[in-house]
Formats: structure tokens, sequence, C-alpha cells
């Protein structure tokens, strides 16, 4: 594709960097140094979207993506995925750059881009949605988590406050007895960002849900909060023990994200903590509890495999006594 093509679809596609901006979306503020942390996520997933849409190909998008700063990669990877899935979505008979996206150096940061399609579901028409939805049975239902967190970080007075639940008929039939309990993951992912990384403010807002919902959103938390940050120590403390019953969830959420950060090789030191605040653990052994609870895994009428895996990883963190 001519250079001034790729610089034309690269300012049409990517979202102005502002929708990243605690000013803009609202957001609360509990320190100036949890807001750069949270809004330079933002921002490398806007900018990873940017690589995407304006390189001729994954390949030559993968260099662009490989010069970001090593915490924020993951963010990177995440918005080119759902630029991928949104430039396949715009090809009359779909495309295959998100499959060759994920085929190479995306494979490392496998999670984050599945949960980037689901960013490219919430805005494109129900009836494209099976065009971009992954076909990998078990991380697909990242996607679904990918399109919780847009929902509530771009529409947080109906997602958020409003507490607003979509309807499971407007999931594939495959996807409608779990998609609102995943969904619910990523919504609480979006909550520690709309928090601001405040404890208190998160708990604030969490509890007003009702509590059939609390032990997906306390698993979003745990997997924001281990792979964002924006907490200190005893912060994260504090968190743990105002989950109470939830903890194995607050934990399973913390594994995820053990896991995502050493499969792209890199963890930074706000991971560590907050993984052994959750998991009392360290991101070694999280990271091994959630590979350890993939043996034979197999989806069911009643319950998909990935409800099973996330139910695993709790029990045995109860079983080892760390929640």
């Amino acid at each position: 594709m001519a250079r001034i093509l790729l610089a034309l679809r690269q300012r049409i596609l990517t979202p102005d960097k502002r929708e990243a901006l605690f000013d803009v979306r609202g957001f609360h503020v509990k320190s100036d140094a949890a807001r750069q942390a949270l809004e330079s996520a933002g921002l490398s997933f806007i900018g990873g979207f940017g690589d995407a849409a304006g390189a001729p190909s994954p390949r030559a998008a993968e260099e662009l993506l490989e010069r970001r700063p090593a915490p924020l990669r993951g963010f990177a990877y995440e918005g080119a995925a759902m630029a991928y899935a949104l430039m396949d979505s715009l090809r009359p008979g779909g495309g295959r750059s998100l499959a060759r996206f994920l085929a190479g150096r995306g494979d490392a940061h496998a999670y984050m881009a599945h949960v980037g399609t689901g960013w490219a579901m919430a805005r494109l028409p129900r009836w494209r949605w099976p065009a971009v939805l992954p076909p990998d049975p078990l991380l697909r239902w990242l996607a679904l988590d990918g399109y919780g967190f847009h929902q509530a970080y771009f529409h947080t007075g109906r997602y958020v406050h409003e507490r607003h639940r979509d309807p499971a008929h407007i999931w594939p039939a495959e996807l409608r007895h779990y998609a609102p309990r995943a969904v619910d993951q990523g919504i609480g992912r979006a909550l520690w960002f709309v928090a601001g990384a405040d404890p208190a403010e998160l708990v604030r807002l969490l509890h007003r849900f009702s509590a059939d919902r609390h032990p997906d959103l306390w698993s979003g938390v745990g997997l924001a909060a281990s792979y964002a940050g924006g907490a200190e120590l005893g912060e994260l403390r504090m968190l743990r023990e105002a989950a109470g019953e939830h903890r194995p969830a607050l934990g399973q959420g913390g594994a995820f994200a053990a896991k995502a950060r050493i499969r792209a090789g890199h963890v930074p030191t706000h991971t560590a903590v907050a993984v052994g605040a959750f998991c009392v653990t360290n991101v070694e052994q999280a990271a091994s509890i959630t590979d350890a609870a993939l043996a034979d895994l197999t989806d069911s009428a009643s319950r998909p495999a990935f409800a099973v895996w996330r139910q695993r990883i709790a029990d045995h963190l109860v079983l080892l006594g760390r929640c």
C-alpha cells in the first residue's frame, strides 16, 4: 500500500490520544503518579493502534511495537490487535491480518491481543462480530473481557454508575451462557482505571453492583491492578482485605497478570508487588499455577473451559493457603 494511503488510514482510524486522559474521561484522580501510570497505559494502547494502522504489514508493525517501553508494550500490542480486527472487518470477505499478527511476535502478547479484539467488537455492529471473534476456544473469552472494559471505560455512566448489563442474547449462541461473566471481568478491570487506582474509590464503586457480579469484578480488579499498576503495597494489601470472600477471585486475576507478563518476557516491579499482595507468592509460581490449571481442560454445555480454568486457579490459591 502506498505510503500516503497508509498515512491516511492511520489518521482516519486511530483514536484521538485525548481519549486516554483522565480529564476527558472524568475518572477519579488519587495522585499524579497513579494518573500518569494509567494514562500511559491508554496512550500506549492508542500508539500501538496507530503503529498497526500505519504499517504496510503486521511484521512492519512489530518493528514499531518492539521499540515501545517494555512495561507498556503489552498495551501497544493490545491496541494493534484492535486495529487489525477492525481492518479485517472492513474488508468485504474479511481478512487475515489479525491471524498473521497473532502468529508473529503478537503471540508473546496473546492475552492482551485477544482483549484488543474485544475493543474492536465494541465499535462494530453486532452482525460483524463473528468476523473478528478469535477462533481460539479458550482465549476468545478474553475478547468479551475486552468488550466489557471498553464499555465501562468509554460509557462509564451507563456501565459503571448505572451498572447496566447487556442481555446475553446479543452474543453468538455458543457464548451466551458465560458471556455476562466474561464481560464483567472486563468491567472489573476498567473499574481500576475509573477509580484511579484508589482502593477506597474502587470498593465504593464495586459494592454498588449486585452481589452476584462481585466475583468476576474482583477478578478483573486483580488483573488490572497487577498488570497496569498505580498503587503502593500498603494500598494493595488494603484491597486484598476489602475483597473478603472474593480474595481467590482477586488472586486469580493477579495470576493471569503474572502469566501475561512472563509470557511477554518482562515483569515490571509493580506487577511483582501486586501479585505478591494478591496471591501471596512470587510471579513465577503464580504463572505456573495458571499453566498447571490448563491440564485436560474441556468445554461443556454448561461451563466453558475458560470458566474451569479461572476456577481451578482460584481453588489452587486457596489450597495453598494463599487466599
